[in-house]
């Protein structure tokens, strides 16, 4: 698996604090000004890498 940046590292905090959760409940969670969509793409970066994976919900991913 590849190595996770600051900003991934931080994402993965959140979401292992949440167990499962949205992009809105992430970017909600995390300390500082996040835009969604910076999120969002890092979070499908993290799946790509196989450290993240999803329930989907029509469009709306719940991530875990």
């Amino acid at each position: 698996m590849e190595k996770l940046t600051n900003k991934e590292e931080e994402v993965m905090q959140a979401l292992w604090k949440l167990g499962k959760a949205f992009v809105k409940e992430l970017v909600a969670t995390l300390p500082s000004d996040n835009h969604y969509n910076t999120i969002s793409t890092i979070v499908r970066n993290l799946e790509e890498k196989g450290y993240v994976s999803y329930n989907a919900y029509g469009k709306t991913h719940q991530y875990y």
